[in-house]
């Protein structure tokens, strides 16, 4: 007696698929999230209303603008995570959960171009971001509340070019011999 099992067909594979990425891609990919984390947790606290040094904030934020601002946190860290994708087998294959694609070969040339171009995204943006606030003025804020915003918000400078130096490493591992 036997028993027939059905076998769903292996994903295909490329040669470059598979290959390990380097360690210091793999501790620069989970270093990402932790460099968003600050500005993140700032942004929560300011909604829950703790005195962050701003002057003219009295008590929590509510409403639409708190949602808008707990969002903004929640999506910065889910993008930053992303990050991970460059280092580790879902990057490499979509998860088979995903429809149409799911269980296919990532195409790494559609990786490496949202990659750099979310990484030349943010360089641009928290850049503008660092000029404004040097340039900027500053009397929404005490002393104290100026120096932890600044504490909190300068890790999100290395995204960027963090970011850009991951990619390649992934463009180096996937698409290279």
């Amino acid at each position: 007696m036997t028993s027939a099992t059905a076998v769903a067909p292996a994903p295909s594979r490329h040669a470059r698929d598979g290959r390990p990425a380097p360690r210091w891609a793999v501790r620069t990919a989970h270093l990402i999230p932790l460099l968003t984390l600050p500005s993140g947790l700032w942004r929560i606290a300011l909604v829950a209303g703790v005195p962050l040094g701003t002057v003219g904030v009295d008590g929590p934020i509510e409403g639409w603008l708190a949602v808008y601002i707990v969002s903004l946190s929640v999506v910065s860290e889910a993008l930053a995570l992303l990050a991970i994708g460059l280092v580790r087998p879902w990057g490499e294959t979509f998860p088979r959960w995903l429809p149409l694609v799911g269980g296919r070969r990532v195409p790494p040339a559609f990786a490496v171009t949202a990659a750099t171009a979310g990484a030349v995204a943010l360089i641009l943006i928290w850049g503008y971001a660092a000029v404004n606030l040097v340039l900027g003025d500053l009397t929404g804020f005490t002393p104290g509340g100026f120096a932890l915003l600044v504490v909190c918000y300068a890790p999100l400078l290395l995204w960027g070019p963090l970011l850009l130096a991951l990619t390649a490493a992934y463009h180096q591992r996937r698409c290279r011999d």
